[in-house]
């Protein structure tokens, strides 16, 4: 288990915490002098490596260090050096990970970044509509947000087994389901069966055929 959030975790009882029941954790640091001048050097030659490529130009270090009042003990910090077009962009992460396993690059640009792809599930449930519970009823209100929770489960399933190899393969949520789900359709019911037309006009038709393929292919678990 690591606990990952940005500097407005970052304090002493909760990495003192962590470290005490043997929890991993990976926090923003809010960025101060004597950070900064850890990675002056680093700094200055990602604005070199700027100013002679006319690119964003960044650098990694790591190191230990402790605040001089608030924390009980020196801990490992994660350094970004970045030169952009407006300027500089230091940042700091502080981490019970090991350099072993996690080296600075990987640290900060795949695992503690990684962090917002969190509020991106949330804005997808979102988008699926989780947030009608206007009934008057605790139960009418779960029973609504359980349907929503089977919907994204359904669609996130759909994203990864049938719309792999896509142009929406990492679509949200809202897009798959206007874009494959919400097809216009004429329905016939007859003595023994129920027609269901497809618009001819779908734009999507090759899409959907495609997914349509991919999804007959799976085996079914019994």
């Amino acid at each position: 288990m690591v606990v990952r959030g940005d500097s407005g975790f970052c304090r002493e009882e909760l990495m003192a915490w962590c470290e005490a029941n043997r929890v991993e954790y990976l926090l923003g640091l809010a960025k101060n002098e004597r950070l900064k001048a850890e990675i002056a050097q680093e700094q200055k030659e990602a604005q070199a490596r700027y100013q002679e490529t006319g690119h964003a130009a960044r650098l990694f270090k790591e190191f230990v260090y402790q605040t001089r009042k608030s924390w009980s003990r020196a801990r490992r910090v994660a350094a970004k050096a970045e030169h952009l077009e407006k300027g500089e962009n230091p940042r700091f992460v502080v981490t019970s990970l090991s350099r072993e396993a996690w080296p600075a690059q990987a640290l900060y640009e795949e695992h503690y970044c990684g962090r917002g792809d969190m509020e991106n599930r949330i804005k997808e449930q979102l988008m699926l509509f989780t947030d009608r519970t206007s009934t008057h009823y605790l139960r009418s209100n779960q029973l609504r947000l359980y349907c929503s929770s089977i919907a994204y489960v359904l669609l996130q399933m759909l994203r990864r087994l049938g719309l792999e190899g896509t142009e929406l393969a990492k679509a949200q949520c809202s897009t798959i389901r206007l874009k494959v789900l919400k097809i216009g359709a004429l329905i016939r019911i007859t003595v023994r069966k129920v027609w269901i037309s497809l618009a001819g006009g779908y734009p999507y038709v090759d899409l959907f055929r495609q997914v349509y393929e991919k999804l007959c292919a799976v085996p079914l678990k019994h």
